[in-house]
């Protein structure tokens, strides 16, 4: 499902391997339009097409020695998948333009909301690259399903956010939320009750204000219920070069 905190979980991946100490650089497939998608992971040379009046350098060339986190891995077209599969299996990437195949050193997480199995059924995803991702998988639970973590999640996310503490009864109002937004629902209710306190320069999200701002969670969210897609989590056992698939 969405929101249920890929991105953390393949961060703290990141924080738990040998290149902890190496940027971590997330990037949202879902978020590039198909046409710039080679361009925005591989790089182009200068004069590939009209408009590259610059050499660009692809994410896979900036993370050289880093993580590199390719959310929603499931919109990345077939055409181009052949080429992120050689990079992950021979370390190399080639520019649009170029002949030369360039050497790229990237430990990769991949996630996405999608069932890639029937994916790879409808030809919409190479299996080749599903079987090379597929070292690993991680299957986050959903918010509801992991209750006994709301309180610390709230009272973590009302303090570094908004410097608020948050008392009992609202936290007990939380905990009976079905949450079909995940942590991202969480996160927004806390942000609107902490507007809230602030404007009375009060100090605690109370169990009053956490109810005004949940009703209207509720609506905007049900209609996402209806949508949930199953999600996963890839990679490598090894935790060396590369993990491939996240959720």
């Amino acid at each position: 499902e969405s929101a249920t905190g890929k991105e953390s979980l393949a961060r703290l991946i990141h924080d738990r391997g040998p290149r902890a100490k190496m940027p971590f650089i997330a990037v949202n497939c879902a978020s590039i339009s198909k046409e710039l998608m080679d361009s925005d992971l591989f790089g182009h040379a200068k004069g590939a097409f009209t408009g590259a009046s610059t050499t660009k350098i692809g994410k896979f060339e900036v993370a050289y020695g880093d993580t590199l986190f390719l959310d929603e891995i499931g919109e990345i077209p077939v055409e181009l998948q052949s080429k992120l599969l050689r990079a992950l299996e021979e370390s190399a990437v080639q520019r649009i333009g170029e002949n030369e195949w360039r050497s790229v050193n990237v430990r990769v997480i991949v996630a996405t909301n999608r069932n890639l199995e029937e994916e790879v059924d409808d030809g919409r995803f190479r299996e080749d690259l599903f079987f090379r991702i597929n070292g690993l998988q991680v299957h986050p639970r959903p918010l509801r399903e992991r209750r006994d973590e709301i309180p610390y999640l709230s009272a973590h996310l009302a303090r570094k956010m908004h410097r608020l503490e948050i008392d009992a009864d609202a936290v007990e109002l939380l905990l009976g939320h079905d949450w079909p937004g995940n942590v991202r629902e969480l996160r927004n209710v806390l942000d609107r009750a902490a507007d809230g306190v602030m404007e009375t320069g009060e100090a605690t999200i109370t169990r009053e204000i956490i109810e005004k701002h949940l009703r209207g969670a509720t609506s905007r969210y049900r209609r996402a219920r209806a949508k949930r897609q199953k999600g996963s989590l890839y990679g490598n056992q090894d935790g060396s070069d590369t993990i491939d698939r996240i959720f």
